[in-house]
């Protein structure tokens, strides 16, 4: 059991006050080209050890993208114990951080860069039977639209990776432009108010909540 505490999260704060006007512009663009970045070898090395991981183990496999310290992650493993959870993040220090209980043999946490990750994934032929992105950095300012999951160009090789995808956010503004794009990529999605009720997947969920934050929640199954 959590151990009670006051929070006081800050809300978002951004100078946009709805999606952004450029939001079809810049998915359909996405959607229509081929991201050509270079892959960086140490992502290159994290997939092929996810990959061997996660063939090994041989169950469904959860994608937990931007897991933080792997809290949701441990979650997962525990909510799904059939499956395989792989939760991905791009800092050492977030990772390494030490959670009492150990860890559960069906998840396994890696550090790689999402949208090299993604890339990789998609060229390997990866289906997901389940996708979490939970409280993503919402890059509010109106600028950093395309730093957004929804606004980069590895938006398309998210989707591809199939499963059913959730995201949660405590920025209504955020929810509502990744379900715009989802519609216009063709994905089916909903979008709703999301209520915890006291079983949280990571702290920030936590936080936002007990600061009396209200949560949005978009689900879809993604095209394969």
């Amino acid at each position: 059991m959590l151990d009670p505490a006051p929070y006081n999260s800050r809300r978002v704060v951004s100078n946009q006050t709805g999606p952004h006007e450029r939001l079809p512009e810049v998915v359909q663009k996405h959607l229509t080209s081929v991201y050509q970045a270079p892959i960086l070898s140490h992502n290159i090395d994290a997939f092929e050890q996810a990959e061997a991981l996660a063939q090994q183990h041989g169950g469904p496999l959860i994608l937990d993208s931007g897991c933080g310290t792997g809290d949701s992650s441990r979650k997962l493993a525990t909510l799904f114990p059939d499956h395989f959870v792989m939760g991905i993040d791009k800092s050492a220090d977030r990772l390494g951080r030490e959670r009492a209980g150990g860890t559960a043999s069906n998840v396994h946490l890696i550090r790689a860069d999402l949208n090299d990750f993604y890339r990789l994934a998609t060229q390997a032929g990866w289906q997901l039977a389940r996708h979490y992105i939970l409280y993503p950095n919402p890059w509010p300012k109106s600028a950093h639209l395309q730093r957004r999951w929804h606004g980069s160009p590895v938006f398309p090789d998210m989707l591809k990776l199939g499963g059913k995808l959730e995201l949660r956010t405590n920025w209504q503004i955020y929810a509502q432009e990744f379900h715009a794009a989802l519609q216009i990529a063709g994905v089916n999605a909903q979008q709703e108010l999301y209520a915890p009720n006291g079983t949280y997947l990571t702290l920030f969920e936590r936080k936002y909540a007990e600061s009396g934050q209200t949560l949005w929640r978009v689900t879809a199954h993604s095209m394969t």
